[in-house]
This record gives C-alpha cells, sequence and structure tokens, in this order.
C-alpha cells in the first residue's frame, strides 16, 4: 500500500451536536431532496448486508501497513472513546444540507443505519481511514477534477474497499475502487498473471473517473450511475423496468441487488463521516512512523526475493508498496518498463547494488533470462530464431562487455543475440545471463569463455585487449580546458549526469563519444564540461 503523507490535519474534538431543534422527525421543510428523505417504509439493512461492509474494513486492518504503522491498544484510554449518541434525525439532516454539493445527500433511516456504524460501532477503523485520506483524497481530487466530476466521488472508495488497494470481494472485484475484472479491462487496465493495475492507485483513479462519466452520460443522475458502478448497468437497467420505468434511486430500491441497496446509502454516510467527524470526536490516526517513498522505473524482470535478498527490505513491505504485482514478479523488460515503489533509505541501496540487485540468483527466479509463466513452468515469453541442430550454453556478462564484444567471441551474428534475448537498444548489465546457440560440436570450447579473462578472450579472437574504446580514451592525454569524472563501482551516465547541474546523458554521450550501450568502467575519465562554463 502506498504510504500517506506527513500531514497533520486540525485534530479539533467538538462532542456538542450543532445547534438545531430537538426533534426526530423528518419534515418537509427541512428535506434535502423532497421526493427521498420521507421514504419511512425503506427498511434498515439486516445484518448480513451490514457485515459485508465490515468485512471491507476489516480487511483493510490485516494489512502490512495497518499492522506496521499504526498503533492499536485495546487497553490504551482514548479521549476519543466518549462520543455522542441517539443525535435527532434533524442534526443529520442539517449537516447533510451544509454538505451538499452535486450529488443529493438523501437521509433515511438507511442513511442514519450507516452513519452509526461509522460513528459509534467502527470508530478505530474510521479513524484510520481518515488518516489514510490525506494520502489518497488529493489523488482522487486531482484525477475527477480532470474529469470535471463531482468531488464527492472521492469518498466512493471508503465504501468500497476501506481504502485498501488490495482490497478482494466476494464476487471477485478489487483494488480500491473494486473494479470486476471486465470492466478493468474495457477501461484500459492491465490485468495479467502477474500485475493487475485495479490494484495500483494511480491508474485505478484515472480508470474508475472514465467510467464514472460514461454511467453519467448514460443515467443523468447520480444516485442511479453510483448504483450502476457498484452492480453494473445491467442491474439498474432491469431494476427501472421492473419498476415501471422509473429513474429514481429510492423508487427502484428493492429492485436492486441486496449489496447496492446498501451501497448508495453507505456513501451518503461515508460523506457525512468524512466532513463531520469532529463532531463525533473522531480523530484521524497517523502513521507513528512516516514512511517517505521514492519510485524508480525497471526495465527488466526482477523478483522481490532478490530485493528481499540484497537491500534487507521485508517482502510483506514490498509487497505492500507495490500491490499491483501479484507473483512478487515485476515482469519488466526493455521497451515496457514498470514503476517498482521502495522507501525512500532504500532507493539509493538499490542504485548503488542495481547490478548485485538483478544478478542475484538469477537464473534460479528467471531461468535462460526469460519470465516463466505460472501456469506453465517449461515455457517463456520469447521464442528463440531457427536454431536447429544448435547447441544452447549460458554466458553471464561480465563489466565491461557489450553486444558487440560478445557476439564476435562466440561468432554469431549481433542482431541474432539480441533476438534470443529480447535485448533493446544494446542495454544489458553485469551479471545477466544470455543464452547463446552455438555449433554442438563446439559447445564445450564455447563454454570456457565464461571463465576467460577479457585479453583472453579479445585473444581467442586474434585482438589485443586494448581494442575497447574507453581503453583507447584512456591511453589519451587529457584535455585541459575540460573538467572530468572518474567513473565509480555502480555508476551509469545518468547518474553522473544528475550530480552535475546542466548537463544531460546526451551531453556526456557526446563529449566523450560514446555509443549507445557502451560500459563505463571503473576509473575511467569522463568529461563532464568546458572548464569555466557555468
Amino acid at each position: 500500500m502506498p504510504p500517506i503523507k506527513n500531514l497533520e490535519p486540525e485534530l479539533i474534538a467538538r462532542i456538542a451536536p450543532a445547534s438545531v431543534p430537538e426533534d426526530s422527525t423528518i419534515t418537509a421543510s427541512s428535506q434535502i431532496s423532497s421526493d427521498t428523505l420521507s421514504l419511512e417504509n425503506i427498511s434498515i439493512p439486516d445484518e448480513d448486508l451490514n457485515d459485508i461492509f465490515s468485512e471491507k474494513m476489516d480487511s483493510l486492518v490485516n494489512t502490512w501497513y495497518i499492522k506496521n504503522m499504526f498503533h492499536f491498544d485495546s487497553s490504551e484510554v482514548r479521549f476519543t472513546n466518549v462520543y455522542p449518541t441517539n443525535l435527532p434525525d434533524s442534526v443529520y439532516i442539517a449537516r447533510l444540507k451544509e454538505t451538499q454539493q452535486v450529488i443529493d445527500l438523501s437521509y433515511n433511516k438507511v442513511v442514519k443505519n450507516f452513519i452509526q456504524l461509522y460513528t459509534e460501532k467502527r470508530r478505530d477503523l474510521v479513524e484510520v481511514m481518515l488518516g489514510l485520506s490525506a494520502y489518497y483524497f488529493p489523488i482522487f481530487e486531482e484525477t475527477l477534477d480532470r474529469y470535471n466530476l463531482p468531488l464527492e466521488l472521492k469518498y466512493l472508495p471508503i465504501i468500497e474497499s476501506a481504502l485498501n488497494p488490495k482490497a478482494l470481494s466476494r464476487a471477485g472485484a478489487n483494488g480500491l475502487w473494486q473494479f470486476m475484472y471486465g470492466t478493468g479491462k474495457q477501461m484500459g487496465l492491465e490485468i495479467s498473471s502477474f500485475v493487475d493495475e485495479r490494484r495500483d492507485p494511480l491508474k485505478s483513479t484515472e480508470a474508475a473517473a472514465k467510467y464514472f462519466k460514461y454511467l453519467y452520460d448514460t443515467y443523468e443522475d447520480w444516485f442511479l450511475a453510483i448504483a450502476a458502478y457498484n452492480c453494473g448497468p445491467g442491474n439498474v437497467n432491469r431494476a427501472i423496468r421492473r419498476a415501471g420505468n422509473k429513474r429514481n434511486y429510492w423508487e427502484i430500491y428493492y429492485r436492486l441487488p441486496r449489496e447496492t441497496r446498501g451501497y448508495v446509502p453507505a456513501f451518503v454516510a461515508a460523506v457525512y463521516v468524512m466532513n463531520y467527524y469532529k463532531e463525533h470526536n473522531l480523530q484521524p490516526r497517523m502513521p507513528e512512523m512516516p514512511l517517505k517513498t521514492d519510485t524508480v522505473f525497471i526495465h527488466d524482470f526482477l523478483h522481490f526475493n532478490q530485493l528481499e535478498a540484497t537491500l534487507n527490505i521485508e517482502k510483506e513491505q514490498l509487497r505492500s508498496l507495490n500491490p499491483m504485482y501479484r507473483r512478487d514478479v515485476i515482469p519488466a523488460k526493455p521497451g515496457k518498463p514498470y514503476p517498482l515503489t521502495l522507501p525512500t533509505q532504500k532507493i539509493m541501496d538499490f542504485i548503488d547494488l542495481d547490478t548485485a540487485v538483478f544478478a542475484y540468483e538469477r537464473e534460479k527466479y528467471f531461468p535462460d533470462n526469460t519470465l516463466v509463466s505460472p501456469s506453465s513452468p517449461s515455457s517463456n515469453y520469447f521464442t528463440p530464431a531457427d536454431v536447429e541442430g544448435k547447441a544452447k550454453i549460458l554466458y553471464t556478462v561480465k563489466t565491461g562487455d557489450n553486444v558487440g564484444f560478445i557476439s564476435s567471441w562466440f561468432r554469431v551474428r549481433t542482431s541474432d543475440l539480441k533476438y534470443w534475448n529480447n535485448i533493446h537498444r544494446n542495454l544489458i548489465r553485469a551479471g545477466q545471463k544470455l543464452v547463446i546457440y552455438v555449433p554442438k560440436d563446439q559447445k564445450e570450447k564455447y563454454e570456457k569463455i565464461n571463465s576467460m579473462t577479457f585479453s583472453q578472450k579479445q585473444a581467442s579472437i586474434g585482438k589485443s585487449a586494448g581494442v575497447s574504446s574507453s581503453n583507447k580514451q584512456q591511453s589519451k592525454p587529457l584535455d585541459p580546458n575540460y573538467e572530468y569524472y572518474t567513473v565509480k563501482n555502480g555508476d551509469t551516465i545518468w547518474d553522473i549526469a544528475k550530480r552535475h547541474n546542466g548537463i544531460s546523458p546526451d551531453d556526456i554521450v557526446r563529449l566523450n563519444n560514446l555509443g549507445n550501450g557502451t560500459n563505463l568502467t571503473i576509473g575511467q575519465k569522463l568529461k563532464i564540461k568546458p572548464k569555466g562554463n557555468i
């Protein structure tokens, strides 16, 4: 689960209810929506329906992030254990009327029942959700505003998932916005054996906004659109037909699926609680250890076990920060990168240990440097070229290697080497396993290349070790008119450029006559900029 920002909203608990008439009846003059408030025949949802929404809150508290970052002590005496009860209906009506913006906030016994669920029965979890909202609501609001949608829709994930990005419903809906598989695919979310973007906060929110826009354009009524979001347009359309083509949510209430009957009232109650939590003496719970994170993009297959072993980070924390990955695998490849979120202090470790992270037990997790399908352990995503009559060997890339060198040592075409290993832009890294196909009768000869030094490999094709462009460059005297940087272990051109203001990776490549895929060597001197250049 993504971390929340270290925000501290005002925590002023006000116990006394608002100053409104102490009556408990709903009159026409106090109505927010004249056709919905006086529906006294609408029954309160049974306990089983209430349990559906309680289960979603329970699933939140069992996540790694909540268990490790929030403090729960049943013996703790909290000021918030004192709160108002048995408030008259007129109090709720007045507050909802004050809150209402674009979407009608109807009030009846069903809405009241859910308000009491949030403000009296599940207070601890509501306080956690109030804290989490400091992180999630800005994400929701920015996207909803971009689609010109009511910002009140940001409260829907409260009842959909209790702000748990890995929430899974009984019916199979997944993520913060609880997309079903088919709907998620229709909205452009990637859902595969390895990735489920329904769990990605940014991408799922984008999809939810698109879907809400479509639903409102269909019904031109927000309650019907919200109901259709929960149970699907087909169920809402059938309910409308069975109710004699009435298009008022409360008039088709009993024609809807049972969970959807509680869905809109729960939404109204969530809007109420998130705006009037202080009046019920609820205080947002912030994490005890604010967790700052950053994101890097991964361009090659990576397993959470590799990160856990090399960066000393709990796998459960990785899963919590990266909920979209279903099998602890980031199925990245050149041309299709995927994000990896880590605690900020681990980002630098990852950059420093980049090669070691990817190389750690790579053959165990990615045999032949291919992504193994969970449904067929022997299959992979990359089909090699026609290699009939050839023997397959594995070569481990060493520091200083490049695609051209390796192709010449094994006497194969560069294009074939890149095709066999799905290499783009000649990008390879030390520790990477490359599949190479050689004549069967020369397999032993080529297997020995793995254990040779660079000089020995160059000698095997009749060249000296000094042909490397980087070595040639180092034999030249340094130009006194330029500032230089000495390459250190783990450096990349991108890293070096970041350390020097106003310098881009392309500048370094151009100044040093480096080609695509050129590997840097420790101790190499790189021109950075002319002296005196600001």
